[in-house]
């Protein structure tokens, strides 16, 4: 039946039946949370997080350690519903981009997925990756060269529906995607330009979107020049709404792969800027937390945030945050029903 769900979205172009990820949440818990994030830090480290919630949480594995042998044993937690052909998804970076995740660490994981490899599209703006070639050339100079690389819009777009879309009813993805099986959504947890935060979501929402169509579509940018300029920059949609595309993306790609989807965040020199700001990504003020697992968008991402929060060196990446909106993924997730704001964090150290 899950082989089928496959064939389905390429000759059909239908709404999916696929179940969304992990226990859904309530939109107001979520809402609340997010407030209240930016009003104290919460408590980490209990089992329970959400303090004084009622039904059911999602799980968030977590680990202090941040190396191959903790990644694999983290990943081996939440994957019984992967299977066939793997797609890792992965940021890679702008040309010798100081932040990346180390490529060791991803050889040693990747080697432990059997059919697997690492899955990227091109950008939207105009970059290292902006075209297929400029984007072969900056994935060997940042050494992503132990598996095969797919460019998921090398060949053009795929359409997905988006059920329940607030801004959009269909996402175009790269068209490779429907290739796939199962997805691996492997994260560099940092700050980002627009979105604030760049965790499971945006690398999902943005990476898989295809770079001359979906980026399109996600950043409310329908006409104009290609690549844009810094004019075509500021009118694009910001704080809320941005953060609402984001999970109108996201949730494409999640109701796609449905079950066979698990999420990996490495908390690991958090600069307040993405990996696609390169060399010129602001150094990281604040210290290395860890990592987490979960089979949960909305959970894993909402534990980030709670790790950040309760940090004492937090202030720019909390600056971050807050002037870009970006807690707002979180409702925005909710609201979608993606996921779970209440998670248990199971320490595995």
């Amino acid at each position: 039946m899950d082989m089928n769900r496959r064939d389905f979205f390429k000759l059909a172009g239908v709404t999916a039946a696929a179940a969304s990820v992990g226990n859904f949440g309530v939109v107001e818990a979520a809402k609340k949370k997010a407030a209240a994030l930016t009003k104290q830090a919460p408590v980490v480290g209990s089992k329970l997080v959400t303090s004084g919630a009622k039904g059911t949480t999602a799980k968030v594995y977590f680990t202090k350690k941040i190396d191959a042998a903790s990644l694999i044993k983290l990943y081996n937690l939440i994957n019984s519903e992967i299977y066939g052909k793997v797609a890792i998804k992965l940021h890679t970076g702008e040309k010798n981009g100081p932040n990346i995740l180390p490529r060791d660490m991803v050889k040693k994981f990747q080697a432990q997925v059997p059919n697997s490899n690492i899955v990227e599209t091109n950008t939207m703006y105009g970059g290292d990756r902006y075209t297929t070639e400029g984007h072969r050339e900056t994935l060997k100079i940042n050494g992503w060269t132990f598996c095969p690389v797919d460019i998921m819009d090398e060949d053009g777009d795929a359409n997905l529906p988006v059920r329940g879309g607030k801004h959009f009813q269909t996402l175009e993805v790269g068209k490779h995607m429907l290739d796939y099986d199962s997805m691996i959504v492997l994260t560099h947890f940092k700050g980002h330009a627009m979105g604030g935060f760049g965790g499971s979501l945006k690398n999902i929402a943005i990476g898989c979107a295809s770079g001359q169509h979906g980026k399109r579509t996600v950043h409310g940018y329908l006409e104009g020049p290609m690549p844009f300029g810094a004019k075509e920059l500021a009118e694009m949609p910001v704080k809320e709404e941005l953060m609402e595309r984001l999970a109108d993306s996201g949730k494409a790609t999640c109701d796609f792969f449905g079950k066979r989807i698990v999420f990996l965040n490495v908390m690991r020199r958090m600069s307040v800027d993405c990996d696609c700001a390169g060399t010129r990504a602001a150094e990281p003020t604040m210290a290395d937390i860890g990592m987490c697992a979960s089979t949960d968008i909305l959970a894993i991402d909402q534990a980030c945030c709670d790790f950040v929060y309760s940090a004492a060196d937090n202030h720019d990446l909390k600056e971050r945050i807050e002037s870009r909106a970006g807690l707002h993924q979180l409702a925005a997730m909710a609201e979608l029903k993606m996921g779970n704001p209440q998670y248990e964090l199971i320490s595995i150290d």
